[in-house]
């Protein structure tokens, strides 16, 4: 198993227990669901049985988002102007991270093509919900969360530079 991890915090962002396609080159989107879970309990999402129709909520049982959930993201906020400064900054020192693990010359191939991809979530912006790290560490990684076309479906967008891979 992988399990990806933020360069800049060493925050747990996801892992390769949920379905990862790349994008552009620069980015990965996790598909992700809804999960319901009640104290002391574990609920893998799968459906209810047949003899069980449709499961209600009880008392102390939440609807989670299962990436969310396991890797203890925490919700935060921007508008565009706060997050096109964010963004700014993460950019820079993930262009530092990239020269220093892997030359100067990937920099600017990069920088390309996060530019391209930083533009389409910009013109998006009001699509998303933003989550960062368990540590919550102002500098790291922001992941994206956003719905497929079917406006259920979830998935977190995040960047592929600013993740190492941690073999388990």
């Amino acid at each position: 198993m992988l399990l990806y991890k933020d360069v800049i915090t060493d925050d747990e962002i996801f892992s390769d227990a949920f379905p990862i396609k790349e994008v552009d080159n620069v980015a990965y989107e996790i598909e992700c669901a809804m999960m319901t879970v009640k104290e002391g309990e574990v609920d893998i999402g799968a459906n209810p049985s047949a003899e069980e129709g449709e499961e209600s909520l009880e008392d102390g049982a939440q609807t989670v988002n299962n990436v969310v959930h396991s890797f203890r993201l925490q919700s935060t906020q921007f508008d565009l102007k706060t997050y096109k400064v964010y963004l700014k900054g993460y950019m820079k020192a993930l262009m530092e991270h990239i020269k220093t693990e892997k030359g100067a010359d990937e920099v600017k191939e990069f920088q390309d093509r996060a530019n391209k991809f930083a533009k389409k979530i910009l013109t998006n912006f009001k699509d998303y919900e933003f989550y960062t790290g368990e540590s919550m560490n102002p500098d790291g990684m922001v992941a994206l969360l956003n719905y497929r076309e079917d406006g259920v479906t979830p998935y977190f967008t995040v960047w592929k530079d600013g993740l190492k891979e941690l073999k388990l």
